[in-house]
């Protein structure tokens, strides 16, 4: 059974923190919220993390995972980002975004477009999410919490935790997410591709 952790939405508490990042280094696969709506995350290096969310939403290997990052210079340890991207990108976050970008050696292979070679990362605006990625000291491997034959993400963790309780172990509930997934931004073929619209408004980069 998935453990339930109910957290304040503007000051998550630190210990119920501290002990969700524990369980992530443990290879825990965790529904958790985020500025556009609920993501399932695992550890970085973890196959049967990466393995299960594939599961869950039913993806195929061509699939782009995204790397939920904690700051700038996090995600600059992952993607290769050149000077006019690096400044689209920095007006951009924190917020309601995934770029795809080309991958540094840092990034797993498993976790890279097959052919592309890319990966997504995203800077999310919201105190629960961040105060996770601080305790737990490198990005999370996240994908939106969209169940197959689904139009629109859970909104609620309660609703989450008696639906997928065999198969996270852990929902963190900070109150009514959206259902408006990131919009998606892919500069990996050098200008601004808008792949998917979704919270982020896309006019900057139109």
């Amino acid at each position: 059974m998935a453990k339930y952790f109910d957290v304040h939405p503007d000051n998550p508490q630190p210990r119920t923190i501290s002990t969700v990042a524990d369980s992530l280094r443990s290879g825990a696969l965790v529904a958790y919220p985020t500025d556009s709506c609920f993501a399932l995350g695992c550890q970085l290096g973890s196959r049967d993390g990466m393995d299960r969310i594939r599961s869950i939403r039913n993806l195929d290997d061509r699939h782009h995972f995204t790397l939920v990052c904690q700051n700038f210079a996090q995600l600059g340890q992952f993607v290769h980002v050149d000077n006019d991207v690096f400044r689209a990108i920095k007006a951009a976050t924190p917020g309601s975004y995934t770029f795809i970008l080309p991958a540094t050696k840092e990034v797993p292979r498993r976790l890279l477009h097959p052919k592309k070679k890319t990966v997504g990362v995203r800077i999310p605006d919201h105190a629960v999410t961040q105060a996770l990625l601080a305790a737990l000291g490198e990005p999370m491997l996240s994908s939106t919490l969209l169940l197959p034959d689904e139009d629109e993400p859970m909104t609620q963790g309660w609703e989450i935790k008696e639906r997928l309780d065999h198969t996270v172990d852990a929902v963190i509930d900070s109150g009514d997410c959206g259902t408006e997934p990131t919009t998606v931004i892919d500069f990996s073929g050098g200008g601004a591709e808008i792949v998917r619209r979704g919270a982020g408004d896309t006019a900057r980069f139109e």
